[in-house]
């Protein structure tokens, strides 16, 4: 079956010279059986913006924020109509550098203003805004969403003084965060290695129909933090709760509640290391970025004694299997498929980072913690660089 994303840039890009985008608005309502709202056009696989200008660059107005949280969820797609070529960019919040229009009073708290054409992004990390790269782009916004960016877009539009705070390396902290790749290894040759997997095993063991539940979940954040919460949550009647709302497939049912921002969701000291691991869900039908870490967040982790930060990496296949893998943040090609988002967290801090869903899944399929000291370092000194 067709991707509709591919199927819409193929539309819009078989009518390039069409020059009039009331034409080109109606023939796509008509194909794909698009609803209007406004001067947005959607469906529940993609929306659409139509402008129109004599070059690729233009300053239109594209949409209200307020419009775009509507359609946050799924690709949105602005569509800039010239007389030889229809321009297509995403224009989700991820890809918005600021709002431009009637924005002063723009708040966490308070949604308001409009962005241009010249607001979005042409490239995220270092990916080019362009439709080849439209699912990919998408993946990693997926895993941010409106409200992660929203706080972001108020500081950037408004000039309002960052809330994050920078960490600072010191000489004794660099020495710390340079020797953590070693660290790593050593964790990984002791018997310490075994005991943390298998207790985070045996949750998976005993959640394993629940966790085929949870993967049904359609909101990829709501199931995230399920599943999570199922392996490593601590409030066992909070567990409880939702053991019993899924075993009764009633996902409207699901108790409220909020995972700590914490960098970790697992912790376990041991005589010689003090570990924190992260539970990351994969669904292995699914394209999907995983959000990895706050980098000053981890920065100032391993900057202490005998730390050691893991991934605890769940692959589901819905309705089949769970394969969970335990993965060193160092591991080779998990470094390899790290996206660094420096724009996402604003001026007072150097960033998140995602991971490449190509990566996880491999990881996944063929567990293995081969460590580059060497590179490992470089890699930590960009992170302290940015």
């Amino acid at each position: 079956m067709s991707d509709p994303l591919d199927m819409v840039v193929a539309f819009v890009a078989a009518h390039d010279g069409i020059n009039d985008k009331a034409k080109l608005c109606a023939l796509l309502v008509t194909e794909f059986g698009l609803t209007r709202d406004r001067s947005v056009f959607y469906c529940a696989d993609f929306a659409i913006r139509f402008s129109s200008s004599a070059t690729a660059s233009f300053s239109n107005t594209v949409a209200s924020l307020s419009r775009l949280q509507k359609f946050d969820d799924r690709p949105f797609i602005s569509c800039n109509v010239s007389p030889k070529v229809n321009h297509l960019l995403l224009a989700n919040s991820n890809l918005l550098k600021k709002v431009s229009h009637t924005s002063q009073q723009l708040r966490v708290n308070n949604i308001r203003g409009s962005f241009n054409g010249s607001d979005i992004m042409r490239e995220l990390a270092g990916i080019e805004n362009c439709p080849r790269n439209f699912s990919r782009l998408f993946a990693i916004h997926e895993e941010i969403g409106f409200d992660g960016n929203l706080a972001r877009l108020v500081e950037a539009t408004n000039n309002i003084s960052p809330t994050g705070t920078r960490f600072v390396v010191t000489e004794a902290a660099a020495t710390n965060i340079f020797s953590a790749p070693s660290r790593a290894v050593a964790f990984l040759a002791s018997p310490d290695a075994a005991t943390l997997k298998s207790e985070l095993d045996a949750n998976v063991d005993q959640f394993r129909n629940e966790i085929l539940l949870a993967a049904l979940i359609e909101n990829v954040n709501v199931r995230g933090r399920v599943i999570e919460y199922l392996i490593a949550g601590e409030d066992a009647a909070l567990r409880d709760a939702l053991v019993h709302a899924l075993q009764k497939k009633n996902a409207k049912g699901l108790p409220q509640f909020k995972t700590e921002n914490t960098l970790g969701d697992y912790t376990r000291v041991f005589d010689a290391f003090h570990t924190e691991t992260d539970v990351k869900t994969k669904i292995l039908i699914l394209s999907s970025n995983p959000k990895a870490y706050n980098i000053d967040k981890i920065l100032e982790f391993l900057a202490q004694d005998e730390t050691v930060f893991l991934f605890y990496f769940v692959g589901v296949d819905p309705g089949r299997t769970v394969t969970p893998v335990l993965i060193s943040m160092f591991q080779s090609q998990l470094i390899a498929g790290t996206i660094t988002l420096k724009h996402w967290a604003g001026r007072n801090s150097r960033g998140v980072t995602l991971f490449e869903g190509d990566t996880v899944g491999e990881l996944i399929a063929n567990p293995n913690n081969h460590v580059d000291v060497e590179a490992s370092r470089v890699f930590l000194r960009c992170l302290i660089e940015l």
